[in-house]
């Protein structure tokens, strides 16, 4: 008993001189300013801003993608300035590029300027801009206009190099119009045996890194004079394409029964098989989204509605699809 009295009364002491010590230890002004500290605390949500940007992917395909954006989102010529340099390789914004993508701009080019009015943008560049290697030069040029034309406001796209129009890329000899737009595509492939009749049909796949996925569009000229929608349905039921890497999780039996279009609305009623389950009327989002991309680059609609057997099921509103 005597014990166990000496051996409390020791830890008793112990813990005293503890808290002495950390008294000595902690200034007597932080002591008080504890105190002052209040028991809830409050966040703010800050709102983050992101833009749509075109990268080369690792199959050098350019790919649909998001980055973070600190620019003001009612600023156009801000934000294209944001997309453009995150575009440039080792550009100032070269921490924002997600994994699975990379730059095409070659390191080194300024944007020593940028301008918009009446829904056109004007953009100039640094000579280092044509540095680019000769399999990436089109494509460079491509990913610029995709990109910047996400902004809603901008239809066209006007580059300068040292304030010279670019008219001209040096190593593929290729001519471009001096006022560019996303009819100029984008990954194009070309499947046509004659020089008359080709339609250009702008269709974006699926494809993933990692356990993401993201759209690829990809432009075909071919010998086909049917409705682009129709040629959209049918190359997304297809397993062909020069690009086996890419995907599409539309069903290969659906079929597209009948289009109408009013105003700026597109209806597009199709079969059942378009389902991901029939019971719970259920359509992939990954298709819904396909589709809805697709039918913004190729016509001047604002929503798509999807229907099935003449029951609408869904709506896609194209500007704010993400």
């Amino acid at each position: 008993m005597l014990k166990k009295m000496i051996n409390k009364k020791l830890a008793i002491t112990s813990a005293a001189l503890f808290a002495l010590f950390l008294i000595y230890l902690v200034p007597k002004d932080s002591l008080y300013q504890m105190k002052d500290v209040p028991s809830k605390v409050s966040y703010v949500d800050a709102q983050v801003n992101t833009e749509e940007i075109y990268l080369l992917n690792h199959h050098n395909l350019l790919g649909r993608t998001k980055i973070v954006c600190n620019k003001p989102s009612n600023d156009i010529t801000k934000r294209a300035q944001f997309i453009v340099e995150s575009l440039i390789l080792d550009g100032p914004n070269s921490s924002s590029i997600p994994s699975g993508f990379r730059a095409i701009i070659p390191s080194g080019t300024k944007v020593n300027g940028i301008s918009y009015d009446n829904r056109v943008l004007k953009i100039n560049f640094s000579k280092e801009l044509l540095e680019v290697n000769e399999e990436l030069e089109e494509k460079m040029i491509e990913a610029i206009v995709y990109s910047v034309t996400t902004i809603d406001g901008v239809d066209n796209v006007i580059l300068y190099v040292d304030k010279k129009i670019l008219t001209f890329l040096p190593k593929t000899k290729t001519s471009l119009p001096s006022t560019l737009n996303r009819s100029i595509g984008i990954n194009k492939e070309y499947d046509f045996t004659k020089l008359d009749n080709i339609n250009q049909v702008t269709v974006y796949y699926v494809d993933k890194w990692d356990d993401n996925f993201y759209y690829v569009p990809v432009t075909k000229y071919v010998n086909d004079d049917r409705e682009k929608v129709k040629i959209i349905i049918d190359e997304l039921t297809s397993t062909s394409s020069y690009h086996s890497d890419l995907m599409s999780f539309l069903n290969s039996n659906t079929e597209i029964l009948n289009v109408t279009t009013t105003d700026d609305i597109m209806e597009l009623n199709f079969n059942s098989y378009i389902f991901q389950d029939s019971e719970d009327k259920n359509i992939l989002e990954e298709v819904i989204h396909t589709i809805s991309l697709s039918i913004k680059d190729n016509y001047d609609v604002s929503e798509v509605v999807f229907k099935v057997n003449e029951e609408e099921i869904c709506k896609s509103v194209l500007k704010s699809i993400e």
